[in-house]
């Protein structure tokens, strides 16, 4: 089924430590397995997430121009980024099949519903209220993929990766989703053109016409359907639920059933301290960055300024995040230690960003350098937590299943965002009070995770029953 029967044989030998002794036994051998072709099964699964980032944030960086060629508001900019959160309404259907029916299931679904979005935004029609309404259906569609790209890391990681890899697995295919929605603030202004009066990102000719706007974005839509396209004639083609042999001890146990699992995490005071920790920082930290550029505003500091401030935020992050991973594999067991480094970052530099805000009372200095730096770091370090929580979550409620464990926190992350939007509907005068919570709700990460007790039970199965 695999490939030739050599190659098969070649790829069955492990690939961590020694081979096994002659004594010992066939399944003592077969729980240390690892299959080279976990990097291509994470490879492909790490491209869907990037592309579905990258479609996610298609509108944000080329909003001046969508303005102008296709008609668009205020209102339809805001809510094509919503549709991402919106996505996530059904959730834990997604995480129940993936579950039940396993990864190649729900990722061919995934790259099936992306497909069909970016089919649909670039059909080629003169209406712009009917293209209007077929961009927003298939950012729609797009958004229902996120539950699966968001979701799924820590279970592909089990699923694959021996025990000193998951953390680095977990982080690569976690954040290259993050890693897609910041290239959109390059990919997007490279190739749409900046209209009449506008400041493009990349410097381009701004004598541009409203026709030749369009035809720019229509080839930017027509261009992310292709790439989808073939990602998703890709996992067809090749993206097994599992290797022939499970890379661990964990990976072959038994889990719960999905009644179960979820009575057992509303019971669990440690993971729901744990998940608010999670939740709280990274929906306010998503909300914050959607209005950065109406928070920078009275310092002067310009739209486009703002874009370059939210991208190096995340390929920071990213950076630092799998960094991170790779040296939490080599020293198991600080994930806590690790996290608590990370949010004291977060409190002290979203602090320092507040304070430079409100420089009518502190006085502080405001310049573009301060501005940048703390709130790059600010988002380096809540970004670069997203793949040790999740590692956390698994190993604080195991046996309970990756997927149910992960899509409860992020869909509790998302009603987080989605408060602090509702709020902002209604307080939207003056939104430096977003600074205040960005900064409290870091504070108050870092309380939880300083009083919560880590438990490795995942790694306990793996390292001290398997010697």
């Amino acid at each position: 089924m695999w490939a030739a029967e050599e190659e098969e044989e070649e790829e069955r030998r492990p690939l961590l430590g020694p081979p096994p002794c002659q004594g010992s036994s066939s399944s003592s051998s077969s729980r240390s397995r690892v299959f080279g072709r976990r990097w291509l099964v994470l490879g492909i699964f790490s491209l869907l997430g990037f592309v579905q980032g990258l479609v996610w944030n298609s509108w944000g960086p080329i909003q001046n121009s969508a303005r102008r060629a296709l008609g668009f508001t205020t209102r339809d900019i805001s809510l094509l980024v919503l549709w991402g959160p919106i996505g996530f309404a059904p959730c834990f259907l997604f995480t129940w099949l993936m579950d039940t029916r396993g990864l190649r299931l729900t990722v061919v679904l995934a790259a099936l519903l992306m497909s069909i979005g970016t089919l649909l935004r670039c059909i080629p029609i003169n209406n712009l209220l009917i293209k209007r309404w077929l961009i927003h259906t298939g950012q729609l569609f797009n958004g229902l993929a996120g539950p699966v790209v968001v979701n799924a890391p820590p279970f592909l990681s089990t699923t694959w990766f021996a025990p000193d890899q998951r953390a680095t697995a977990t982080a690569i295919a976690s954040l290259f989703n993050y890693f897609g929605g910041a290239c959109a603030f390059l990919v997007g202004p490279l190739v749409v053109p900046a209209p009449n009066g506008t400041t493009p990102l990349l410097t381009g000719d701004l004598s541009q016409s409203n026709d030749s706007i369009k035809d720019h974005i229509q080839a930017f839509l027509f261009a992310e359907f292709a790439v989808t396209v073939l990602l998703l004639a890709v996992v067809v083609a090749y993206f097994p639920s599992h290797p022939p042999l499970p890379p661990s001890i964990a990976a072959a146990s038994q889990r719960l059933n999905y009644r179960t699992s979820i009575c057992r995490l509303l019971g669990n005071f440690r993971f729901l301290m744990i998940a608010s920790a999670f939740a709280m920082p990274l929906g306010i930290l998503a909300g914050w960055t959607g209005v950065l550029d109406i928070i920078v505003t009275p310092l002067k500091v310009n739209q486009v300024d703002a874009g370059w401030i939210g991208f190096w935020s995340v390929i920071g992050g990213c950076v630092v995040g799998i960094l991170c991973a790779r040296f939490a594999d080599f020293f198991r067991g600080i994930l806590k230690l690790i996290l608590l480094l990370l949010f004291s970052g977060a409190t002290l530099s979203s602090a320092w960003f507040a304070l430079t805000c409100f420089n009518s009372v502190t006085h502080l200095p405001i310049t573009r350098v301060t501005l940048y730096t703390s709130c790059i770091l600010t988002g380096v370090f809540i970004i670069s937590s997203v793949p040790f929580f999740f590692e956390l979550f698994v190993e604080t409620v195991y046996p309970v299943p990756e997927g149910i464990t992960c899509g409860f926190v992020t869909f509790l992350s998302n009603i987080f965002m989605g408060l602090l939007l509702l709020f902002l509907a209604f307080y939207h005068t003056d939104v430096s009070w977003l600074n205040w919570c960005l900064t409290a709700s870091c504070m108050f990460s870092l309380v939880l995770i300083l009083l919560f007790k880590e438990s490795y039970d995942r790694l306990y199965l793996d390292v001290l029953v398997s010697v």
